[in-house]
């Protein structure tokens, strides 16, 4: 499967797309990968300065995943709609899918996730795109008592705990199978973090939308 990732941060913090791939070499599946990332940017941003369309153009890919500016669908969702639509467009014609990575909200402001999720999911279902629910896996795993930290100190960025999180959301969805036993050696996470990581991934991803 080859996959090109467009975002900020929050897909670059943690090395999200290899988080990915090294689940899915574990299982037997090839993923190969490409990030345009820039520190905060909007997918308009990407839109307007031409490496990202040109990628998509200039290669043959299965999936092109697109991360929205965190907060904008929050402050701006017909922006945001806007800016998906661009891409959409643009991915379609490649022969390649959408696939939208919906996000979290930030640390302080937790009743932002409706807005987060009510816009990439609507935007999703007009464009027929897949939807990646990290920030609803987050939302999940937050209400319970005992978890791993995911938000970073600064209360936005992820921790290795959140990308790996997302990052089992996304194989769960791209590969349509459980990331539950697949092995993680990490010095941050114990097995039982690591475990419930990947059990609260799987079941989101087995909701609907």
């Amino acid at each position: 499967m080859k996959i090109l990732f467009i975002g900020n941060s929050f897909t670059a913090r943690n090395n999200v797309p290899g988080l990915i791939a090294s689940m899915a070499h574990s299982r037997g599946h090839t993923m190969e990968h490409r990030l345009i990332s820039a520190g905060g940017a909007s997918l308009r941003m990407h839109w307007h300065k031409g490496d990202a369309p040109k990628a998509i153009e200039q290669t043959r890919w299965d999936y092109v995943v697109l991360q929205e500016q965190s907060t904008l669908p929050v402050k701006n969702a017909q922006r945001t709609k806007e800016n998906i639509r661009l891409f959409d467009e643009a991915i379609k014609a490649s022969g390649a899918k959408t696939a939208l990575y919906l996000t979290w909200a930030r640390q302080k402001v937790p009743e932002t996730q409706k807005a987060l999720t009510d816009c990439y999911t609507s935007i999703g279902e007009e464009l027929g795109a897949t939807i990646i629910p990290a920030g609803v896996a987050w939302e999940r795993l937050l209400r319970q008592k005992n978890h791993p930290v995911l938000h970073d100190k600064d209360g936005s960025h992820p921790t290795l705990a959140g990308s790996y999180l997302a990052a089992c959301v996304f194989f769960a969805v791209l590969f349509d199978e459980s990331p539950v036993r697949i092995p993680f050696d990490s010095k941050g996470l114990t097995r039982a973090d690591v475990e419930l990581l990947q059990k609260t991934a799987w079941e989101t991803a087995q909701e609907p939308a």
